[in-house]
């Protein structure tokens, strides 16, 4: 047998799991210390003076409180597109739609900001330090469009990057972000130094220090709050994480610890190492705004040290842009596969790995967003979207955790759910504050919602209705045609894998069909198909069995282990791919749910298996000497009889044939339970033993479950019942089954009912 995990279907190609707990911390750091530090400080520094250093402490705490959700789902859920994908689980529909679609307009908005810093810094550099050269092309095409040549130049290098693959993309983000902290440490090294020298300087750097209130504080934290945009890009790209389950977490808190300790340093050292003549440092920096880092290394730092500082800036807007282009592309990529972008934008390159077409889609929005828009503009939107989606993902887990218990969850977030439900609301908090001091940043939200919300009823919703849960087979080449069928036999349990099979090929051999087992490994829905190949081999031990018990009996069987979302899904594709003329399965005997009958799995392959069907549920020490079977006729009576025949034939068993009267009743002089267990017994072979029983009872699966306890199995057809008839068993056998101390044989005539429905269900 060919598994999965060594044999990928054609077109199902999937990403590379290239990146280490290095390269994800690296991803987290490079995005975070980006054009924020450097453009944000200045700007902070003016808005609330020295307090801005309680700004960024507290910007920090409320960040803290959604990376604890960020790793909790991220670790349990490695899919790509990261906060959207946890959102849109939790909110399926619209809410899930437009949390994906605010999303990848903030990335694809800070990827433009990142772009234009790396541009400004870029000819602040030549301006410097190459002035001739800059005088000669600023004449030749203006300072304008000198800077969008640029910016269009680093945006087609970043694409390019990201096309190549994620192992290219990572190393590179590694680089740069390595190359950044250097210099931001060489940086925070002279103004330590000077201060050390100067320690009156920071008094007097400090102090007042809330020369604008506390109002200057919650303004500043909404300002720079898209400066701690960055540790979610961890999440974005799950997928292409090794040992997701370990090393996101890890690298969301490492990131997010390392940026926090660099941002209150930098910011701290440009408070209380310069000392311009006549003001405050923090009016000295906010007068330069966005070059106010540069200004202040001037103050403290040798003549190199200023240009290590702007070439510092260089590498920061360059990580931050190719590590946010990344993580926009793949949000756009897990949109896609959930049918709610166009859905060639969901391939992914067979030989490279990558989201292609994502990322090319992207590069191409940001461009024009970088080249057209008012980015400032939109740039205060996309840092309010960003707090409306880390509020939309600390609701999610709570949600999660009640919708989807069984998930492995190797980090959770502590003090569940006080830490989620404060992060929502101090998220929420500084959304609204923002519409105080920047209400088109709400105008320009509510807008591309709109947008959102107006092609989502028009064009994807229709379009995701499709969507179903995946299968994935095991693509084997070696019998290219079925031109007989088989009977299938389903093992997940290895207790029953013997019992199953001593019903399964007695019915094959007497069919004169091949057999087959299958095995279905399940994947949460929200995780992508392909990420049931790490667990195919816990599969291979029921299929090893079930060929030991083949080879013993010298015949042939083949075995599949397939991949699905659902079991039911699983077993309804084998009976598809094999042609399956019955279906031999286990069955707990029971459900808990009110609303199903036999429970989901086996309602789904009652409801639409093209084929006879036999489910077994085992109870007592396994021996099967002697058998109840309870009739009232018709072709389920008979179907039980053949199965009764060829297990028979394998093991010395008898057969008493049953029918249930009411208590008190007359029928014990009436003919007709004598006239039907003789029609039962004449499908019975002649060689097996017979026996016949009235059974008095109040109730029919009361009667047959009663007497059971006298037998070792009870083999009962469908019931008449008219509400069942056509699409389950019928009550009737649920309650025996539930209550009878024997095992249970339960069996469903095939008769055309479902006819070609198979591929409709499992999409």
């Amino acid at each position: 047998m060919t598994s999965p995990a060594s044999n990928t279907p054609p077109g199902q190609a999937t990403f590379a799991r290239d990146l280490g707990l290095f390269d994800a911390t690296m991803i987290g750091i490079g995005a975070m210390i980006g054009a924020g530090i450097f453009v944000l400080t200045g700007i902070a520094a003016g808005i609330a003076g020295p307090a801005s250093l309680l700004s960024f402490i507290l910007n920090g705490a409320v960040t803290l409180l959604t990376a604890f959700a960020y790793a909790e789902l991220a670790s349990a859920i490695p899919r790509a597109g990261g906060g959207y994908s946890f959102v849109r689980m939790a909110f399926p529909g619209a809410t899930g739609f437009i949390s994906g679609w605010m999303l990848w307009f903030a990335y694809t908005v800070a990827c433009s900001l990142y772009a234009l810093g790396f541009a400004g810094y870029f000819w602040e550099f030549l301006i410097k330090y190459f002035p001739s050269f800059t005088g000669f092309t600023f004449g030749l095409l203006s300072h304008h469009t000198s800077v969008l040549v640029v910016t269009a130049m680093i945006v087609l290098l970043f694409i390019g990057l990201n096309y190549r693959g994620a192992g290219v993309t990572g190393k590179t983000e590694n680089v740069l972000t390595m190359s950044k902290i250097l210099i931001l440490a060489v940086f925070i090294f002279f103004g330590l130094s000077f201060i050390f020298h100067e320690p009156q300087q920071v008094k007097a750097g400090i102090t007042p220090f809330f020369p604008k209130g506390a109002g200057g504080v919650l303004i500043a934290m909404g300002l720079t709050f898209i400066a701690f945009e960055g540790y979610d890009l961890i999440a974005t790209v799950a997928e292409e994480i090794k040992e997701p389950e370990r090393n996101i977490p890890r690298a969301t808190f490492i990131a997010l610890g390392v940026t926090m300790v660099f941002y209150l340093l930098i910011l701290f050292v440009s408070l209380t190492a310069v000392s311009p003549d006549g003001m405050p440092g923090w009016e000295f920096l906010g007068k330069y705004k966005e070059t106010a880092i540069v200004r202040a290394a001037e103050e403290f730092m040798p003549f190199i040290g200023v240009a290590l500082i702007v070439f510092g800036g260089i590498l920061s807007t360059s990580s931050a842009l190719n590590a946010t282009v990344m993580a926009a592309s793949r949000v756009a990529f897990s949109m896609a596969r959930d049918l709610w972008l166009p859905r060639r934008v969901a391939k992914i390159h067979s030989q490279r790995r990558t989201p292609h077409i994502a990322i090319v889609l992207t590069g191409a929005v940001l461009l024009v967003m970088a080249l057209t828009l008012p980015i400032e503009t939109v740039g205060s939107a996309a840092s309010l979207i960003f707090l409306l989606t880390f509020s939309m993902v600390n609701l999610s887990v709570i949600v999660l955790r009640r919708k989807y218990p069984e998930l492995p969850r190797r980090y959770k977030v502590p003090l569940y759910p006080v830490i989620p439900i404060l992060g929502f609301l101090l998220n929420i908090f500084l959304a609204v504050y923002q519409f105080n001091f920047q209400p088109i940043a709400w105008y320009v939200t509510i807008g591309w919602i709109a947008l959102g919300l107006f092609l989502y009823y028009t064009v994807f919703e229709k379009q995701a209705a499709v969507l179903k849960p995946q299968v994935l087979l095991s693509g084997r080449t070696d019998i290219p045609a079925r031109r007989q069928p088989f009977v299938v036999f389903a093992v997940s349990n290895p207790d029953t894998v013997e019992a199953l099979f001593n019903f399964a090929y007695p019915v094959a051999k007497d069919r004169q069909l091949p057999l087959v087992a299958v095995s279905v490994v399940v994947v949460p829905r929200q995780m992508p198909i392909h990420e049931g190949m790490r667990f195919v081999h816990h599969k291979e031990a029921l299929m090893a069995k079930a060929r030991y018990l083949a080879q013993q009996r010298e015949i042939k069987l083949e075995t599949e282990i397939i991949i699905a979302h659902r079991i039911s899904d699983g077993i309804l594709s084998a009976v598809e791919k094999y042609k399956a003329d019955a279906l031999v399965m286990g069955w707990k005997g029971f459900t808990n749910t009110r609303d199903r009958i036999f429970g989901e799995i086996a309602d789904r392959v009652i409801r639409y298996a093209p084929c006879d069907l036999i489910l077994f549920t085992a109870r007592g020490d396994g021996k099967m000497k002697s058998c109840l079977l309870p009739t009232a006729g018709g072709p389920n009576t008979q179907l039980a009889a053949s199965v009764l025949n060829s297990f028979a034939r394998e093991n010395e068993l008898s057969v008493t044939a049953g029918v249930v009267i009411p208590e008190n009743s007359e029928g014990r002089m009436n003919n007709a339970p004598e006239a039907i267990m003789e029609s039962t017994l004449k499908h019975i072979d002649p060689s097996v033993k017979q026996h016949k029983m009235i059974i008095s009872s109040k109730t029919v699966a009361g009667g047959i479950a009663m007497t059971s306890k006298d037998f070792d199995l009870v083999v009962i057809g469908a019931a008449k019942e008219s509400l069942f008839r056509k699409m389950l068993f019928g009550e009737i056998p649920e309650k025996v089954a539930r209550y009878s101390p024997a095992s249970v044989l339960l069996v469903k005539k095939y008769e055309g009912i479902v006819k070609n429905t198979v591929k409709k269900v499992i999409g």
